[in-house]
């Protein structure tokens, strides 16, 4: 549309707002029509309908829109709607509003022209589901959603990012707990998840290579294709993605048996700041060519790029497990009991949580275990087979005649074992009504007993206001620190003191050589107590490393440390 044209714009919609209908007409120029257009579906957008509403709209609505420059006739793609004429769904002129947010947004009007086949999303809800992850801290305010389906678009939008100056943050499943996934900015967030697919299955090398916005549970479900398993897991199997679990080198429940995502990750593919592809890592088990720049990647929490492709080791399938469910009279106990299975049986997994964390598990349904209250229980797998029953057995007695165990109980089946399970993986959906203020830690294993006991006592000398609610995994010394807002308090206070409390934890990770950051990244939460885990010269070296690969500092601004 030629900048010199004069353009008369006739728009009559009944546009329903808090129950208001108005009537908006609009007869100005052409860049300044556009701009107000924008604005009247912008508010027409955010809408949601009541049933009666929407109908009313769809049986009365009566819509004009004609574009005219002069000397031209009206675009094609431009409705020319007249009374008594068929009238558009919301959803059509929800889609008119992402062609308009394209064409005022000169910079989204290049991406979109660049790259034709390309997925943008402007409508309000979209920005709002997209642009936060689990913290729901933060208002998001993304620019808009880019949700490529390729390597090369992907390349593409770095680098029309690079020339439009637009940062980037990065997003898969956004189940995050530490704001890394938000963009509040005006930040292009880029979504993975188109990008969900198995590339390849090695049977020699025993490699999955997938793309990174494939959710882990079909990743485990593409490796049992093939009769293995991708053994890293967590409670949010099927919202997470594969790249996001890289970019935070998440742990989960099992890495007392198999470790840490990093362990698993043969190779990986990541478009950098630049826009350049580079394939690190190439799936070799053996290399000794100089630095592993695979490994930058992870935990890298899209700040040096973005995770395209990974290639996964797999392995053999565990064999068949039994759960046993234990409850426990205090921390020090619990760690005895640890020892002495770990010392008897092959563990697979060693969970603990709170009388707090199983009180509002079973509000929400869960099944009660025991008759009787008690301060800490743990779910632990082991091999099911008739030598490790045994020994199971008796470690049980054992632990039962030092007094370090009061009750337990053993699955007979996998729907026991299962309903075991929920008592554990059920939390943090029992905990969502209350919206946490979560903190996820990890000292060394050895230290866990100091500072835990330091920290109660100290959160409950400094906040006894506060219901904390505390779980984790026992074999990584990682521990899940939640507190729940009072109900009478009002949200600000209540992020403002959890942040006091954050300091606190982070004073004492440091006296016990700890981590503020075990398995969801730094992200925007943790970011002020970074100083605490790392010292000065290895937060330089980190700010290096990422001026090489993300010299605009367009990837993730914000995140895991302030630019320089």
């Amino acid at each position: 549309m030629p900048s010199n044209s004069t353009t008369r714009m006739s728009c009559l919609g009944n546009e329903v707002f808090r129950g208001v209908m108005r009537v908006v007409s609009v007869s100005v120029g052409a860049s300044e029509a556009l701009s107000q257009m924008h604005r009247a579906f912008s508010a027409l957008q955010q809408v949601r309908l009541p049933p009666c509403a929407e109908q009313r709209w769809r049986r009365g609505a009566t819509v004009g829109l004609t574009v005219r420059c002069e000397g031209n006739e009206p675009d094609a793609r431009w409705p020319r709607l007249r009374a008594g004429r068929p009238r558009p769904s919301l959803a059509r002129w929800r889609s008119l509003l992402r062609l308009l947010s394209m064409m005022t947004d000169p910079r989204l009007a290049v991406l979109s022209q660049s790259l034709p086949q390309l997925r943008l999303l402007t409508d309000a809800a979209d920005l709002e589901h997209y642009g936060r992850d689990w913290t729901r801290r933060w208002t998001p305010a993304p620019l808009a959603i880019a949700l490529p389906s390729t390597v090369e678009e992907v390349q593409a939008i770095v680098r029309w990012a690079r020339e439009s100056g637009v940062a980037i943050v990065p997003s898969g499943g956004r189940t995050g707990l530490s704001g890394g996934a938000v963009a509040a900015n005006g930040e292009l967030v880029l979504s993975l998840e188109r990008m969900n697919r198995a590339l390849g299955f090695d049977p020699v090398d025993r490699t999955l290579t997938v793309q990174a916005g494939m959710p882990l549970q079909a990743v485990h479900d593409a490796a049992g294709e093939h009769g293995l398993v991708y053994p890293v897991d967590f409670a949010a199997r099927g919202s997470c993605t594969i790249g996001g679990n890289i970019a935070t080198n998440a742990g989960g429940i099992r890495v007392i048996r198999y470790g840490n995502t990093r362990e698993w990750v043969a190779g990986l593919k990541l478009v950098d700041g630049r826009g350049e592809l580079l394939d690190l890592g190439r799936g070799l088990v053996k290399n000794s060519s100089g630095y592993d720049l695979r490994h930058l990647a992870v935990a890298s929490e899209g700040t040096l790029g973005i995770i395209v492709e990974a290639t996964l080791r797999l392995t053999d399938p565990p064999p068949p497990t039994s759960v046993m469910l234990l409850a426990l009279p205090d921390f020090d106990a619990l760690m005895r009991v640890f020892e002495t299975l770990r010392s008897k049986l092959r563990l697979e997994a060693f969970e603990f949580f709170t009388d707090r964390a199983l009180h509002h598990v079973l509000a929400h349904g869960a099944q009660k275990p025991f008759d009787e209250v008690h301060a800490y229980y743990v779910v632990v797998e082991f091999a099911a087979g008739e030598a490790e029953q045994v020994a199971a057995l008796s470690a049980f007695e054992q632990c039962l005649g030092e007094g370090w165990v009061l009750d337990g109980v053993i699955s007979q089946s996998d729907a026991q074992a299962a309903q075991l399970w929920r008592l554990r993986e059920g939390i943090t959906e029992a905990l969502a009504q209350y919206v946490p203020y979560k903190n996820d830690v990890s000292v060394r294993i050895s230290a866990m007993p100091a500072f835990l006991a330091e920290t109660r006592a100290l959160l409950g000398r400094e906040y006894p206001h506060f219901d904390v609610v505390w779980f984790g995994h026992i074999g990584d010394g990682n521990l899940h620190i939640n507190v729940l807002k009072p109900e009478a308090m009002a949200q600000a206070d209540f992020v403002a003191e959890c942040e006091r409390v954050t300091k606190l934890l982070a004073g004492a990770l440091q006296r016990h050589g700890g981590s503020i950051s075990a398995e969801h990244g730094i992200g925007l939460v943790k970011k002020p107590y970074l100083a605490s885990t790392r010292s000065e010269a290895e937060i330089a070296l980190m700010r290096g490393i990422r001026r090489v690969l993300d010299p605009d500092g367009l990837m993730n601004p914000g995140k895991l440390f302030d630019e320089p």
